[in-house]
């Protein structure tokens, strides 16, 4: 969404960005844990990689920090199609969104961005940095979803429904 918003700006009303895992460069460090789990996978299929993955010191961590983490990760492990899977996170944790930071400071669009924290995969501060460099951003911080999941969604409805309504007359919201 922010690449897009950045190379059509004119295609592109206002920005949501929800718990974004990215800021300017490819392959951030709290990508790691999918790269890993993606790797496990890969070398030693799901069973074997979900018991090492789980007692790796990773996967401590996310259970201390950000369990909410740790579960989707884990959940890799269980999909049918785990191996063709990891590939595609494999891609996905080495990605980046392809824009700079004076490519997102040029934004001219009104915007809204989303964080929590007790999330190690899309950290808070990749949301204050997002919001931070954007002209016409909005920074919200919710309720983390690994300590309350309905007010977590609640609180990010709330915000996504009142960021569209004030900013349904800034621009038509329907591209031309």
């Amino acid at each position: 969404a922010l690449r897009l918003a950045c190379r059509h700006p004119r295609r592109v009303a206002a920005l949501v960005l929800v718990r974004p895992a990215w800021t300017f460069s490819p392959a951030p460090q709290n990508m790691r844990p999918i790269t890993e789990a993606a790797e496990l996978i890969l070398e030693h299929g799901a069973d074997k990689g979900r018991t090492i993955f789980a007692r790796s010191d990773t996967a401590t961590r996310l259970y201390r920090e950000a369990p909410d983490n740790l579960a989707s990760l884990l959940g890799y492990f269980d999909r049918p199609d785990a191996k063709g899977f990891a590939q595609v996170l494999a891609d996905i944790a080495s990605d980046g969104p392809g824009v700079c930071d004076s490519d997102v400071a040029a934004l001219d669009i009104p915007a809204l961005v989303v964080g929590n924290p007790m999330d190690a995969v899309h950290p808070l501060s990749s949301a204050y940095t997002l919001a931070a460099a954007m002209p016409h951003a909005v920074f919200a911080e919710i309720t983390p979803k690994a300590r309350n999941s309905a007010r977590h969604f609640i609180e990010l409805h709330e915000q996504i429904s009142s960021f569209l309504q004030s900013n349904s007359n800034a621009r038509s919201l329907i591209p031309s």
